[in-house]
């Protein structure tokens, strides 16, 4: 069995323990802000202070509360990436109070859902989400504190709300009054694509020990001691990195926490609204950043597109990261032959589980989409989810983790129990993806249990058939979904992309998938739209699939695709 150890880090003690070791280094780069450790320690500071100042922080301590309870006060973060995401979530930690992520895509009626879920004691937000946010908080349970970010939208202030860089001038840049913990929370909101969203509570020293893990370790020093862990980014040069998906997704926001208490330099690019590619490699050139960090097809296509053909200097790249979402055989061949000194991290997790999954291809290596190195920690599990499996085990297990995990939902004692189970002696998150765990070892993704297709009696995963489907060059996105059938009980249906003026039909390709897939799997009706509804991280929305593939043909290329 592998056991990892066992460490005592709260974030805030352990980011101040690196801003004081190499307090001049760049920590932030965002447009033409630069700002170095010290300046991102102090403001955070004033963050913590603000809070505290209005009576902001811990309430029970962690011992006398169960797995789905917290005793702290929560922050939202309805923010765009930039500095203050970074700066609130600190200064969160070190008041002892739990900072959250809120997609900034909701509607009024889906922010109040959220913000009475969190139990939102003070929201810190863009003011372009002013409108949005006004129209939510007549309906929330409590009157949460608002700090409001200026930005280019012009927006006034909301009633009673607090200008951002106003009340971090007036705050003390003084060591908060607060005693923060190993166990105290971080929560990440689930992204609910295919359900309600969930708050996952991890204790700092679990997130540390598991999430984290995969970029401190880079530091080869005793990850137990912050002294140690200080003096290290101190004797090493800062890796220059930039996530490009919202820090709203747990694995960009974990990538940049991740960065910020090794040392490193967190580059965001200028436009942080939607993606423009220009922008993203005039960023990477200018600032000689050597990993980018994505989310799938949604990020590397467009990416790839404005590359190819252009002048950008790129020869400061060394990693390319992507989790979150597939990414195709067709695309990471793509990225090697116009990157061939790049290193391309295919990863795989969740907000339960933190990274359990990882591929690392070379120009020249075969490219494969959906097979992985388990990460440590990571198994897989019987049917039954009461055993693990062996290597090349009969038939389809589930993806599981043990190991630092999180302690359970918020709110939420039936779905904590029921995705955190006993297994083989083991706490083992089972978050719902199936796998198989293949003879030598590496396991086979197959997707989310609860975007399975059942038809005919077989089970299909829309995965699978979405990265067979993505094969083909004329189409630029898809993702695939069941409906109602009254022969098969569901049918598979695929939302397609094309490429414009392309003039493969649907025949073609669905034929095109035959050598991979089984005649159960492929789909039975192709469905062509303008553009694939995704999240900000660009992962599918099959809530959103599922609604265009029950509506009548004739409102295919009409449907809502913002």
């Amino acid at each position: 069995m592998i056991t990892m150890p066992a460490m005592s880090h709260n974030l805030a003690q352990l980011f101040g323990a690196v801003a004081s070791s190499v307090p001049e280094r760049e920590c932030i780069v965002f447009g033409s802000r630069r700002l170095n450790y010290s300046e991102v320690q102090a403001r955070s500071r004033r963050v913590a202070n603000l809070l505290l100042q209005h009576g902001l922080t811990a309430r029970s301590e962690r011992s006398s509360l169960l797995p789905w309870e917290s005793g702290q006060a929560h922050v939202g973060l309805y923010l765009l990436n930039g500095n203050e995401y970074l700066e609130a979530t600190f200064g969160s930690h070190a008041a002892r109070c739990v900072p959250f992520n809120v997609n900034f895509r909701y509607t009024p009626s889906e922010l109040a859902s959220l913000f009475n879920d969190a139990g939102a004691d003070a929201i810190v937000f863009h003011s372009r989400f002013a409108p949005t946010l006004a129209e939510a908080l007549p309906v929330l349970d409590r009157k949460p504190l608002l700090i409001q970010v200026a930005d280019e939208s012009g927006h006034d202030l909301l009633p009673d709300a607090f200008d951002y860089e106003v009340s971090l001038a007036g705050s003390s840049s003084d060591v908060p009054l607060a005693d923060p913990s190993a166990d105290d929370l971080h929560m990440l909101y689930t992204g609910g694509t295919t359900g309600t969203p969930k708050g996952t509570l991890w204790r700092q020293r679990d997130l540390f020990d598991s999430v984290l893990s995969t970029i401190t370790r880079r530091l080869r020093t005793d990850l137990s001691s912050a002294e140690a862990i200080a003096s290290a980014t101190a004797d090493l040069a800062p890796e220059i990195v930039m996530p490009l998906a919202p820090f709203m997704h747990g694995a960009s926001y974990w990538v940049a926490l991740g960065s910020l208490v090794t040392g490193d330099t967190l580059v965001i690019q200028s436009e942080v609204s939607r993606l423009v590619p220009s922008d993203v490699w005039r960023t990477v050139e200018t600032e000689k950043v050597r990993a980018v960090i994505v989310v799938g097809e949604a990020f590397l296509r467009p990416l790839c597109d404005e590359f190819e053909g252009s002048q950008y200097d790129a020869s400061s790249l060394r990693r390319i990261v992507t989790g979150g979402a597939a990414t195709s055989t067709l695309t990471k061949q793509r990225l090697l032959r116009l990157f061939p000194k790049v290193l391309l991290i295919d990863t795989g997790g969740a907000s339960e589980s933190g990274r359990q999954l990882m591929q690392v291809n070379r120009l020249g290596d075969s490219v494969q989409s959906n097979v992985f190195r388990p990460e440590p920690g990571t198994c897989v599990l019987a049917e039954d989810k009461s055993r693990r499996l062996e290597p090349g085990h009969e038939g389809v297990g589930w993806l599981a983790r043990f190991g630092p995990l999180p302690l359970g939902y918020l709110h939420d004692e039936a779905k904590t129990k029921a995705t955190f189970v006993e297994a083989a002696g083991e706490r083992m998150s089972v978050p719902g993806d199936r796998a198989r765990l293949l003879a030598d070892g590496s396991v086979e993704l197959l997707g989310r249990e609860s975007a399975t297709i059942n038809t005919g009696g077989e089970k299909v995963f829309a995965e699978e058939v979405e990265q067979a489907l993505l094969r083909h060059p004329a189409v630029l996105d898809v993702v695939v979904v069941g409906r109602p059938s009254e022969r098969w009980g569901q049918e598979v249906v695929a939302l397609v992309r094309f490429a414009e003026g392309d003039s493969t039909t649907d025949d073609a390709l669905i034929l095109s998938t035959s050598d991979i897939l089984a005649r159960y799997k492929q789909p039975k009706h192709i469905m062509r739209v303008d553009s694939v509804f995704r999240s900000p991280a660009g992962k599918p929305d099959y809530a959103w699939a599922r609604a265009v593939a029950n509506q009548p043909s004739e409102q295919f290329r009409s449907a809502p695709l913002a």
